[in-house]
């Protein structure tokens, strides 16, 4: 990602997080494109959480679309300091905050009034919703929840494309089962002869995936962090919010 003109970025401002927090304060279409993606990849778990205060379906797409319009409009990232920079930490903070004291005027906002959207499939939402188990979680850990799924969801979702792109979609359909685990726990002879290769191919193909899998992962988790040194740390702490 190129630097923002006038603005000087450390050297791991290459993620998008990190560019809209060594950019605070100035307006650049780079900047304000890294915070959107940021956003359209990470709306469902603000979704479930504005589904979880007990809003409609319709209410709660709504209020997620308005949370949005008003993040992206407004100067909400002046107060964000940069050594506790997680953005799901501070992303969660501010739909609190607008679902506690803006709820009224975000109902009394119109859909697409001018305000750029971020791409919601309430559709798929509220799907993924249906099926999240009712625990005594509190609301962080309901969020982390969500967020973790999100993210492992992106992951794999970009792994496929990888995999399309390279002509080997079957592969990864056969072998995405495997990322979590290993290739034992399915059967070696079985993909064998659905893939027409060895099972020793088939092990390696699976070991590469794997690993390729946990590459794009700290990848993501990058992305949305503001130094090199809490990866590690939010990946634990994610994959433990996936297990409880």
């Amino acid at each position: 990602m190129p630097a923002t003109p006038g603005v000087s970025l450390p050297v791991f401002a290459t993620t998008r997080w990190s560019v809209v927090l060594a950019a605070q304060g100035t307006e650049s279409p780079v900047v304000a494109r890294a915070l959107e993606q940021l956003c359209g990849a990470y709306w469902y778990p603000l979704y479930a959480q504005v589904r979880r205060r007990g809003h409609a379906p319709a209410e709660a797409e709504d209020l997620t679309q308005s949370f949005f319009a008003r993040f992206l409009e407004k100067d909400w990232l002046a107060g964000v300091q940069p050594e506790r920079g997680r953005f799901r930490s501070f992303l969660l903070a501010a739909l609190q905050h607008f679902l506690s004291n803006e709820g009224d005027r975000a109902r009394a906002l119109k859909r697409g009034g001018g305000i750029p959207m971020i791409s919601l499939d309430a559709r798929v939402g509220e799907e993924r919703f249906g099926l999240e188990p009712a625990t005594p979680r509190t609301p962080e850990q309901d969020f982390d929840r969500c967020w973790a799924l999100a993210l492992l969801d992106t992951v794999l979702g970009r792994l496929e494309r990888e995999y399309a792109a390279q002509g080997k979609a079957p592969l990864f359909g056969c072998l995405k089962g495997t990322v979590g685990g290993d290739v034992a726990e399915l059967s070696g002879a079985q993909l064998a002869a659905e893939l027409g290769l060895s099972e020793g191919a088939v092990r390696v193909a699976a070991h590469r995936l794997r690993q390729r899998y946990r590459e794009v992962l700290r990848e993501e988790i990058a992305q949305t962090v503001a130094t090199p040194g809490e990866i590690e740390d939010e990946l634990r702490h994610l994959l433990a919010a996936v297990s409880n």
